[in-house]
C-alpha cells in the first residue's frame, strides 16, 4: 500500500470516530434538553407585568441574582442574552426572554406572560393587542431592493 492511501485510510477513520462521539454527545444534549424542557413546564404560571424596559445586554451587566451570574459557563458570559426588565406585583424584577418571545413583548405596557422562576417562556396577551414587528430584511434583501 502506498502512503497516500494509509492517509486517507487514515483520515477516515478519525472522521467516522468523530461523527460517532458527536452523534452520542448530540444524544445525551438531547435528552438533558428534554428534561429541562419537562421541569420547565412544570413550573410554569401565567403572570400579568408591566413591561418596563426591554434590551439585550452582556449577563454580568443585567443586574440578575449573583447566584445565577456564577451558575452560567464562562463562555456564555460573554453573549448578550434578552433581558426584560417588569413591575410585577409591587416588585421590580429583571427576567430573561426566550428569544422569539422577546421580539413580540411591548414596552410600557401590561402583558401576560408565562413563567419558570426568571425565564420568560411565551406571551398570552397584551393589553392593547398584540403587535407582530416587521420581518427582518437581510443584507442581500435590502441590498437587491436597491
Amino acid at each position: 500500500m502506498s502512503t497516500l492511501s494509509i492517509v486517507l485510510i487514515v483520515i477516515i477513520v478519525v472522521l467516522i470516530a468523530v461523527l460517532a462521539a458527536l452523534y452520542f454527545f448530540g444524544k445525551k444534549a438531547q435528552r438533558r434538553q428534554a428534561v429541562q424542557q419537562e421541569q420547565m413546564e412544570a413550573m410554569a404560571q401565567t403572570v400579568s407585568m408591566l413591561v418596563i424596559d426591554k434590551k439585550r445586554m452582556k449577563i454580568s451587566q443585567s443586574g440578575l441574582p449573583s447566584q445565577v451570574i456564577e451558575q452560567t459557563p464562562k463562555l456564555l458570559r460573554w453573549n448578550k442574552l434578552p433581558i426584560v426588565k417588569a413591575k410585577v406585583g409591587p416588585k421590580v424584577m429583571t427576567l430573561v426572554c426566550d428569544d422569539k418571545v422577546f421580539e413580540l413583548i411591548p414596552v410600557k405596557r401590561e402583558v401576560k406572560v408565562v413563567v419558570s422562576g426568571i425565564y420568560i417562556s411565551a406571551i398570552k396577551s397584551a393589553r392593547g393587542g398584540l403587535e407582530t414587528p416587521p420581518p427582518k430584511k437581510g443584507f442581500f434583501k435590502r441590498l437587491f431592493k436597491k
